[in-house]
């Protein structure tokens, strides 16, 4: 068989494209919801870890450390696997969810106590000297800098979470690359493994683009 025949087999990639494009929704769906929910989460735990009683920062460090020093692989195996002995059973996609949003949410948690620790102090002081609240400081003149200067590098974060979506397959959930698989074996051809890696070529690439407009300007931003 030719390289063509082996790698970019037409047919072959025509007849798994059906299955392909079910895993990729099962793919968007999955990294979608558990981008939100990790930034969502991972402003939570910056803003503990930040301005929270001590007891409270130290939970939340502990988790920050802990979820972004264990694999991914090791949490989901844990929570699809060891939690049933404790009781606790969870879908395929809802232990994907958890494990992924709360990767997400420590990564991100350190994402954001940057770009916060990063607005001048002086800010919190002009703010003060106005009489207004440390909540509606942090809401109306804090934040607003501080999430400006984190796109960038959570952009980047997302694109890592898309291509974490792949280690689904661990608790049998039918992601892009699990469908790819199985195609490849159904059909004794890795062009479907092939097709599935151009998939995420067009849908990552754009986002790799933004990271690196974003520093582009960001960096000039800072020249200026």
């Amino acid at each position: 068989m030719t390289l063509i025949d082996t790698f970019f087999n037409a047919r072959v990639m025509g007849e798994a494209a059906p299955a392909l494009l079910r895993g990729l929704r099962n793919t968007l769906g999955l990294a979608a919801l558990s981008i939100l929910c990790g930034a969502s989460i991972g402003l939570v735990a910056a803003l503990i870890r930040l301005y929270a009683v001590k007891p409270l920062r130290w939970l939340a460090v502990v988790y920050i450390d802990v979820f972004r020093a264990m694999p991914m692989l090791v949490i989901l195996i844990l929570i699809y696997y060891a939690l049933p002995f404790l009781g606790v059973r969870l879908s395929s996609w809802t232990s994907a969810v958890t494990a992924f949003s709360a990767v997400m949410g420590a990564y991100s948690a350190e994402v954001y106590r940057a770009g916060i620790e990063g607005v001048p102090r002086g800010q919190f002081e002009a703010a003060a000297a106005l009489g207004l609240p440390f909540l509606l400081t942090l809401r109306k003149v804090i934040l607003p800098q501080a999430l400006r200067a984190v796109i960038p590098p959570m952009t980047g974060n997302c694109v890592s979470m898309f291509k974490d979506t792949s280690l689904a397959s661990t608790v049998a959930l039918p992601e892009l690359l699990n469908e790819a698989n199985d195609s490849q074996a159904l059909y004794a051809n890795p062009s479907p493994l092939i097709l599935a890696a151009l998939i995420y070529v067009a849908f990552l690439w754009p986002m790799v683009r933004l990271v690196s407009v974003l520093e582009a300007r960001m960096s000039r931003g800072r020249a200026h």
